[in-house]
């Protein structure tokens, strides 16, 4: 029980935080004035937090990558496999959605009042404003996110190509990973006091509806989760394997699974998945590189709460989130995310950054998804450590390689 709540402790903390700075908004809305500039710092060190985060994350992750025949073709299947699912899981949130529409605020003008009224761009004028800058120091503006993560990339490709010089400069981007992982840690240790503080100033402006706001969106997210997590991974299961694959698939999913939920952590949960994976009978060239890119690259859990933050983002400003463009962008969205943003602690934090740069949305809505992020969090971790075992099992599947013997070991 103590190693439990130990896990949670971070979201207990908010969830105290959340409530404690709700109260205030309701019984003390004068108090709001005062706490207000509280929460705005805490989203500047976000803020100012997230390029250096995302420059030593990305390229770091690409640099240390190994250069092979072998992991080519491996590393070429299991970017069709990861980008193909995680398009599959955001389809699938969307269509869900749309099914079972959650209830947005009805009186949301104080937000709205906020938006910044630019002229209508075209298709060409946003593509070359999302994809590039044209000044180095405009990378490093919160606006250009994707055009710094696609300068990240390149650097950490350009890393692998430099030789000697370039294991030398991998290890000042791993040191530099490091560093930002911990800076974030601590800047997120604020996070009770600094969405606290948000928090009371949108109970204030939005009034009790929140509560039920925040209520149907997690409801979907848990209902729709599980479901997701039993019956398309199953399907996923049947792909690689047929009707033993998806036996084999749960009988040796438990214990990942559990360490998952009890941790809240991806990365603690590599080792059973790796564990998974032999008595699966994935072939090992296989576990040992999909698995681990995976448990940073492979989020599904991160897909389906990236679409749900873009819907409850576009409900509390009364945008419409089904015109076809903005379904497209977020799709989009929702892919760099989940593979680029996933091996960073609390990096769901990248999805909103991207979704205030590219859809305008302004900074008001991010507390909002910020806690839809949090309180998902438990089953989020799930789906996304235990969706690199099933992707593991896809490339085997659809890279040739036969599956071993299964395991019979406890």
């Amino acid at each position: 029980m103590n190693k439990v709540l130990q896990n949670y402790g971070s979201i207990i903390w908010l969830l105290v935080g959340i409530s404690v700075g709700s109260l205030i908004g309701i019984f003390y809305p004068n108090a709001v004035a005062v706490l207000k500039p509280v929460g705005d710092i805490f989203l500047n060190l976000l803020f100012v937090s997230v390029i250096p985060l995302l420059f030593f994350a990305i390229s770091s992750s690409i640099a240390n990558i190994e250069d092979s025949k072998t992991l080519g073709k491996t590393i070429s299947v299991m970017t069709i496999v990861f980008i193909a699912t995680i398009v599959i899981a955001a389809i699938c949130t969307i269509l869900g959605l749309w099914a079972f529409p959650v209830t947005a605020i009805q009186d949301s003008n104080a937000l709205v009042d906020a938006l910044p009224s630019n002229p209508e761009d075209s298709w060409g004028d946003r593509i070359v404003r999302f994809l590039s800058v044209d000044e180095f120091g405009n990378l490093l503006s919160r606006k250009s996110i994707l055009a710094f993560v696609i300068f990240s990339l390149l650097v950490g490709v350009a890393t692998r190509r430099s030789g000697e010089m370039g294991r030398q400069f991998t290890q000042f981007l791993n040191a530099g990973n490091k560093v930002m992982e911990n800076l974030l840690t601590l800047i997120m240790k604020a996070g009770p006091v600094g969405l606290g503080a948000y928090f009371a100033f949108q109970v204030k402006t939005l009034g009790p509806e929140l509560f039920g706001f925040y209520a149907k969106p997690l409801g979907f997210y848990y209902a729709f989760g599980l479901i997701f997590f039993i019956i398309i991974f199953s399907v996923y299961a049947f792909l690689a394997k047929g009707s033993h694959g998806v036996s084999s698939y749960w009988k040796h999913n438990i214990a990942p699974s559990l360490t998952a939920l009890s941790t809240c952590s991806s990365l603690a949960t590599l080792p059973a998945n790796l564990l998974a994976a032999k008595r699966i009978g994935i072939p090992h060239n296989i576990a040992s590189i999909v698995i681990p890119l995976g448990n940073t690259l492979y989020k599904n859990g991160s897909a389906i709460s990236s679409i749900l933050k873009i819907y409850v983002a576009f409900s509390i400003l009364n945008w419409d989130f089904f015109e076809p463009s903005t379904l497209i962008t977020a799709v989009g969205i929702t892919v760099l995310v989940s593979m680029v943003a996933g091996g960073i602690p609390n990096g769901g934090f990248i999805g909103e950054m991207l979704m205030i740069s590219i859809y305008g949305i302004p900074n008001e809505a991010v507390p909002s998804i910020l806690i839809i992020g949090a309180l998902v969090d438990p089953l989020a971790t799930v789906l996304n450590a235990t969706g690199d075992t099933v992707a593991a099992m896809l490339v085997t599947r659809f890279s040739g390689e036969k599956f071993e013997t299964e395991s019979v070991e406890a």
